[in-house]
């Protein structure tokens, strides 16, 4: 069944974005009117920053999901198959605007986002040199941020025209051949995202906070971006079902789905306990200053956004029947997705400018706009092939899902 994008969802679409861009303009005047703008251009790139990491952590999220079901060679995703394939089509889109993103921060020296990009902060004889950055110089230096950022964007766009090519061609000649390269490819990719998803959160999320480090701190980029990633999967496949879409997804896969979002809260909500914890526990000054740093701003963010990602699934989502119903996975999905948006906005934004950030028109402008931009990407990939996948070794598994 070919998928159509309906007027109704168009119009939503752009208005998000038409709002979003409205919401921005307001911010970028109010921000000009106080103290002649002085913090504008970092404020506009950190916004830039968070939603383009954001969105593209989604679509990287998913490429992860769909390589780890080929690689365990599970059944029951086949009849949801092509929608992940739709999130996952986001990554070209997605790198693009972190790398546009991340050049001009390069272009700023840093933009004050990364210090450790000027070189006032590694030369002895600079008033602003710093020689713990400078330690840091042989790691953190444009020259070695780039060759890595392009090998870990390089590697995510080969792997997901592979498994983009691969797809399509199962539907035209069936057999177990494409099955079996697809294991092995997604065995392989799940390697390199191993070592390339920590990476790359110390590379663009950790060296905000140039001083501090954390060895969870990969870990805990990976589990947002998981969760994140589940709970856009759910809300698109539900909303798919409920335009008349996936004759073959009944409740045992939306259970399976509402299954993984509650997990993947857990893990996140495990992580951000451990990290916090074993640094408070320790109360060694150099890695208490990140944590203090945020209690003392944004307290009220900063444990809102846990209790939010961690008590509502924990307890809107524990029953059995709850993982089922659409407007309770909705409804949780949406509220969660945004507490994960927070966390990452707190990562950076505090980071960079410290107690002078707060969530304002900027903020909820440039998040609009960006979601806007990334629903209307995903939609338009829902049309690019049939919904239901042909030729799949386990589809018919798949179909006669029941839990």
């Amino acid at each position: 069944m070919e998928f159509k994008i309906t007027k109704k969802a168009n119009l939503w679409t752009i208005a998000i974005m038409v709002i979003g861009l409205l919401f921005t303009g307001i911010g970028v005047a109010c921000e000009m009117g106080h103290d002649h703008g002085h913090h504008l251009g970092q404020r506009v790139l950190g916004n830039m920053l968070i939603n383009s990491f954001f969105f593209f952590a989604i679509g990287l999220g998913a490429l992860f999901f769909l390589a780890l079901q080929y690689a365990t060679e599970t059944g029951w995703y086949a009849s949801i198959k092509r929608v992940i394939e739709a999130l996952t089509g986001y990554l070209p889109y997605g790198v693009m605007l972190l790398a546009l993103t991340l050049l001009i921060i390069t272009l700023m020296d840093g933009a004050h986002i990364y210090i450790w990009m000027d070189s006032a902060y590694t030369d002895p004889a600079s008033h602003h040199y710093d020689q713990i950055i400078d330690g840091k110089s042989m790691y953190l230096n444009k020259v070695f941020f780039w060759i890595r950022t392009i090998v870990y964007l390089g590697t995510y766009l080969l792997f997901w025209r592979g498994f983009k090519k691969r797809s399509q061609l199962e539907d035209e000649v069936g057999g177990t051949d494409i099955h079996f390269t697809n294991y092995r490819k997604g065995a392989t990719f799940l390697v390199f995202f191993a070592v390339f998803s920590s990476t790359s959160a110390w590379d663009w999320i950790m060296s905000i906070d140039v001083h501090w480090f954390s060895t969870l701190f990969g870990w805990y980029i990976f589990a947002g971006m998981w969760c994140s990633t589940m709970i856009v999967l759910v809300s698109l496949t539900l909303y798919l079902k409920k335009q008349g879409y996936l004759p073959n997804v009944n409740e045992s896969h939306i259970h399976d789905i509402g299954k993984w979002t509650f997990a993947t809260s857990f893990l996140w909500s495990y992580l951000w306990f451990s990290q916090f914890m074993l640094i408070w526990y320790a109360n060694i000054p150099e890695e208490t200053t990140y944590h203090l740093m945020r209690i003392e701003n944004f307290k009220f963010l900063y444990f809102g956004m846990f209790i939010i990602n961690f008590a509502f699934p924990m307890v809107l989502l524990m029953s059995r029947d709850a993982k089922r119903h659409a407007g309770i996975l909705t409804f949780v999905g949406l509220v969660v997705l945004f507490g994960h948006w927070v966390d990452v906005y707190l990562m950076i934004m505090a980071g960079s400018m410290g107690p002078n950030a707060f969530i304002g028109f900027m903020e909820i402008g440039m998040m609009l706009l960006a979601l806007g931009f990334f629903v209307r990407m995903i939609l338009i990939n829902l049309t690019k092939a049939p919904l239901t996948v042909k030729n799949h070794p386990f589809l018919d598994e798949s179909i006669h899902h029941d839990i």
